[in-house]
């Protein structure tokens, strides 16, 4: 592990924190506060943070090492969003489409659940791509 690696797998954490809390924490927060069938309630939430915390220091270490090892000799911007949206692909759509079949997620919820984290995936794509550019 490098010096570079670690400083983009930490900004990766921090901005799709960040991002995971303004689409679901603020964004859609209040409609799973109408789920109580389907959601832990808040203080059970706030208890088992810490998984929270390791899923996403795990997530951001793969997919800066995922990123790393895919990109190639192009404009890094370009790089990102593409790798960005592949994760799309990859994660967040076909996931909430799988939440969607099998528990009672209202379709606009998947939708935005959707939608919500395609965006903080690009973003993140975008920040990896910028700080794993080779003038850094």
């Amino acid at each position: 592990m490098n010096k570079k690696f670690l400083v983009s797998s930490i900004a990766v954490f921090v901005v799709w924190m960040i991002g995971s809390f303004l689409v679901h924490g603020l964004w859609l927060g209040p409609t799973y506060e109408g789920m109580t069938n389907m959601m832990r309630p808040a203080e059970e939430q706030e208890a088992m943070m810490h998984f929270m915390l390791i899923a996403h220091v795990m997530m951001a270490g793969a997919f800066v090492w995922i990123y790393e090892r895919g990109k190639e000799d192009k404009p890094w911007m370009q790089q990102g969003l593409r790798f960005g949206i592949a994760i799309a692909l990859l994660a967040p759509i076909p996931t909430f489409m799988i939440y969607y079949t099998v528990q009672q997620t209202p379709a606009m919820l998947a939708v935005q659940q959707s939608i919500g984290d395609s965006v903080v995936v690009i973003v993140v794509a975008l920040v990896a791509a910028f700080l794993s550019r080779s003038n850094a």
